[in-house]
């Protein structure tokens, strides 16, 4: 069994956040005075298993002081200190088991609609068949449909004495206000570095895994404050070590992070001076390294955020990198929007490249160098149709020797170029982002070829529905059929 299900919480104290412990303490001193718990809070931070625990605690047979099959009030064992459960008795064991017929685990996402709640609320006036209270669990519970939560709400108002309701939700602002206030409402926040390290000792303890602490460290930085995300990044990397100690190196070369800091530091030198060439090779590197982008891009963040701090006074620590507030405040929103795409990216490095681009390509005073003023529109605006000796004339007066140059020139070939990036964007932005980082190797008026600087790049477009739409979009701005080519630069 995977260690997140062979570990999952079974008592209070087992729970690894304090904030949480403290607050199922308190409520369960009184287990008569609520009837509903509103779980929040992000993934994989232990809101089914803390329902569980609560079930079991309402439940438990020694608690609740079951003698001779008569069920006694659990007031007195509770002031006595008795809160946590047995996890020994016939109904702990069944409740952790999933056998218990008097507590019911309901997925919201399969289980949405009115018919669903109004078979519920006719079975909930039903005693138990042996328990002390039913439970209903309701996980993802902001899944049920308006009507579906109307039905809820009645049964919320006016529940039995015998029932309580545990709804657990990762988007609480999706779940009715009418439903929240009927509830005693438990917020599961994003775990800290202490509370994850203590949930990965108490694993490495039983299953006699050794580590040293900045391994530990490394491992919480990854799990992005989630336990169970956190439980798999250690259980992956006990099975690679085997019998060996895990060190913070060896957590680095599974996850191929090793000289991470370095590579940031390369980084933003590179969005100092504006270098795309070596800015975009640097990722192509870490993507060829297998290097995590979605980490890469955390740490560039966090980065960046120290750096602001100082430019502030908040922190004492110097810097001379070239950055003012404002760069750094650009660069952040930039980054932060791209790393909201990455779940949607073919390639997962190309919100990052476009992100280097768009920033290289603005002077100091934030206007896009690469992008034609509105003179130089009107200069090309009747650029279709054009022979290619007409071109060719147009490029040597408005490029000269530097036509060829990597420097960003308006030219009217960087000009096609741009308007094909724009053309394409408009019926696919991940090949619109490619095309951004590649450049135009040669054209006349017959031939286009595109220079990619990396293989995957080119890779994409020659892909038959990326040439297809670069094809289509070339003959609309140039009026006739074009042969396109896809270059790879040496």
């Amino acid at each position: 069994m995977v260690f997140y299900r062979k570990y999952r919480p079974q008592t209070i104290e087992e729970l690894d956040s304090r904030e949480v412990r403290e607050k199922l303490t308190s409520i369960l001193l009184r287990p008569s005075s609520f009837h509903a718990l509103l779980f929040t809070g992000p993934k994989g931070l232990g809101k089914t298993s803390a329902a569980r625990i609560v079930a079991k605690a309402i439940n438990c047979e020694k608690i609740n002081d079951y003698s001779k099959g008569k069920k006694l009030t659990p007031i007195k064992s509770r002031l006595r200190g008795a809160l946590e459960p047995c996890n020994k008795c016939s109904e702990c064991i069944s409740i952790t088991n999933g056998t218990n017929i008097d507590i019911l685990e309901i997925d919201g996402a399969s289980n949405r609609g009115i018919d669903e709640i109004r078979d519920l609320r006719e079975k909930i006036k039903l005693s138990p068949a042996k328990a002390f209270r039913k439970v209903y669990i309701i996980d993802e519970v902001h899944m049920l449909t308006t009507e579906a939560f109307n039905a809820l709400l009645k049964t919320l108002e006016e529940p039995p004495s015998h029932v309580v309701f545990i709804l657990c939700t990762t988007e609480p602002h999706k779940v009715p206000q009418t439903i929240a206030s009927r509830c005693f409402q438990i917020s599961f926040k994003k775990a800290t570095a202490d509370e994850l390290i203590r949930s990965f000792l108490r694993i490495a303890k039983r299953e006699k895994i050794s580590i040293d602490k900045e391994a530990l460290f490394k491992i919480s930085e990854f799990s992005d404050g989630s336990f169970r995300d956190g439980v798999k990044i250690l259980e992956e990397i006990a099975q690679e070590a085997g019998n060996k100690k895990i060190t913070k190196d060896m957590v680095e070369r599974v996850y191929k992070v090793t000289n991470i800091d370095n590579q940031i530091d390369k980084m933003i030198e590179f969005l100092c001076g504006k270098n795309a060439k070596e800015a975009i090779s640097l990722v192509g590197k870490l993507t060829e390294g297998g290097t995590d982008i979605k980490y890469f891009m955390e740490r560039l963040v966090l980065k960046l955020h120290e750096l602001l701090l100082i430019k502030v006074g908040v922190s004492k620590e110097k810097s001379d990198i070239d950055l003012n507030i404002e760069d750094i405040k650009t660069l952040m929103d930039s980054l932060t929007k791209a790393y909201g795409k990455l779940k949607y990216s073919v390639l997962p490095q190309l919100p990052l490249e476009i992100v280097i681009i768009e920033w290289s390509m603005q002077d100091r005073n934030g206007t896009a160098s690469i992008i034609p003023s509105r003179g130089a529109e009107v200069a090309h605006k009747n650029f279709r149709g054009r022979s290619a000796s007409k071109i060719s004339s147009s490029n040597q007066k408005a490029g000269g020797a530097n036509a060829n140059s990597e420097n960003f020139v308006i030219s009217p070939r960087q000009d096609i170029l741009a308007q094909l990036i724009d053309k394409v964007k408009t019926q696919n932005h991940s090949i619109a982002g490619v095309l951004r980082g590649c450049s135009l190797k040669s054209y006349d008026g017959k031939k286009f070829a595109i220079e990619a600087k990396f293989k995957f790049h080119k890779e994409k477009l020659e892909d038959g529905k990326s040439r297809k739409i670069i094809e289509d979009a070339l003959e609309e701005i140039t009026g006739r059929k074009v042969i396109i080519s896809m270059i790879l630069k040496n």
